[in-house]
């Protein structure tokens, strides 16, 4: 369905209603559970969650080949495969903290143009099926993660395994779009897509619905485009992203780079200097960058001796120390900036607005200082001008924008998106759509 102005402002008004005036919506979702419980209506078409970057696990094993830069990091307590990114990572101690900086690096491999693992380190990400799959890995923030909207699916009758399935991956890879090549996505994909064609099988051959939220909104979208529109037809009955991360790119993952991804990986006892480290050699760390498509030649970093906009992104990489990245930048992100190509199936697009959000960083003295911040309107991480970018640039293509429905949230942050009550009782509704 088309989003036209006037149907985001009458959404708007909607949302902002006291709860007392969404009964309607609490009584559609009980009618529609009990369809489904009488077998009305021909039952529920499957989900596929797919979470945001802090919520998969990720567990590695240590080969001979592992040389480690600490010795001690070589020693495993048992052996075997053993939980590397998990809910238990923020209670490392120091010395354990840095063997978890050094065994998550990736290296870029310039004759394959794709990222690897460390030599001596394999990993694998555990839970892949379950919804119940991810955690969080924030002690506060046990809400995270999609607990919340799997509460809500299960109230609704879906059930883990039977309707209700989780797609986590390895949050160190950043999903590449058709035509690119990558080891870990390419596997991944298949995967997903065996995933949903054995749940399609399950519940009588009916589509699924695939929902993503944050940086799992933008794997999500690039699964989608990344299969064969025929197969999309076929498999794919509705599309819910969440905040997602996509290739228009946001102000925030400069920050990230060039100061450390404070918040994105949760490891107290790691050093800041450590965690950039660490940072900068993952391809995550180089995805999401503000595209020139979108943020044009505004300064998004200002400094002593140069200012910085989203064409000069390889130049400022240099400028933090780690001309390393411009390779890996160039060869798989940059192509990235300029892929606007919608995936043809009903797409909801979720997003939050009226929130202050990074969106210029000046730095007086050098990189290794947290910068001065100038903010601008999104949902905390997200820049409102890439929200309107994803809408006319992948929302209103023809044969996409008949499908397309935007919805904006005021004054709901990045996080709680995917478990505000007001925000969560819109999603919900767009899945008992998707399954009229």
């Amino acid at each position: 369905m088309g989003a036209t102005l006037p149907g985001l402002l009458s959404a708007l008004l909607l949302l902002l209603l006291p709860a007392s005036l969404r009964v309607r919506d609490q009584l559609l979702l009980a009618s529609h559970r009990r369809e489904a419980e009488d077998g009305i209506g021909g039952g529920l078409h499957p989900i596929v969650l797919i979470p945001g970057l802090s919520c998969p696990d990720l567990e590695a094993r240590l080969t001979d080949a592992y040389r480690p830069l600490k010795p001690g990091c070589s020693r495993v307590e048992g052996e075997g495969w053993f939980g590397l990114w998990t809910n238990r990572t923020w209670e490392l101690d120091v010395e354990r903290a840095e063997c978890f900086v050094e065994q998550m690096r990736l290296v870029y491999d310039p004759v394959l143009g794709d990222f690897r693992n460390l030599p001596g380190v394999e990993t694998r990400v555990p839970g892949f099926g379950s919804a119940a799959g991810t955690g969080s890995k924030i002690p506060t923030k046990p809400e995270f993660c999609l607990g919340e909207l799997r509460s809500a699916l299960e109230r609704l009758g879906y059930r883990d395994g039977e309707t209700l399935f989780g797609a986590p991956y390895d949050p160190r890879y950043a999903p590449p779009v058709p035509g690119q090549t990558s080891v870990f996505y390419s596997r991944y994909f298949r995967q997903v897509a065996r995933l949903i064609e054995d749940a399609s099988e399950r519940n009588n051959g009916r589509p699924a619905i695939v929902l993503g939220h944050s940086f799992g909104g933008a794997v999500a979208l690039e699964f989608v485009r990344n299969s064969p529109l025929q197969w999309r037809d076929s498999f794919i009955r509705h599309l819910i992203t969440v905040a997602p991360t996509w290739s228009g790119g946001y102000v925030n993952p400069l920050m990230a780079f060039a100061s450390g991804p404070a918040g994105l990986f949760f490891v107290p006892a790691a050093p800041q200097l450590a965690m950039r480290w660490m940072w900068r050699t993952l391809e995550i760390g180089v995805a999401n960058l503000p595209s020139p498509a979108v943020f044009g030649r505004r300064p998004l970093v200002i400094t002593r001796n140069r200012n910085y906009s989203a064409y000069d992104i390889a130049d400022l990489l240099v400028a933090v120390g780690s001309a390393d990245a411009v390779r890996p930048f160039r060869e798989r992100e940059l192509p990235k900036m300029e892929f606007f190509e919608a995936p043809m199936v009903p797409l909801t697009y979720i997003s939050g607005v009226g929130i202050p959000t990074p969106e210029q960083m000046i730095y007086r003295d050098d990189f290794e200082r947290q910068p001065e911040v100038v903010y601008g309107d999104g949902d905390d991480t997200i820049n409102v001008a890439s929200m309107l970018a994803f809408e006319e640039k992948v929302g209103m293509q023809p044969g996409q924008k008949e499908r397309f429905k935007s919805i904006k949230f005021a004054g709901i942050r990045h996080s709680s998106l995917a478990t505000d009550e007001r925000a969560l009782s819109v999603i919900m509704n767009e899945i008992v759509e998707a399954n009229r």
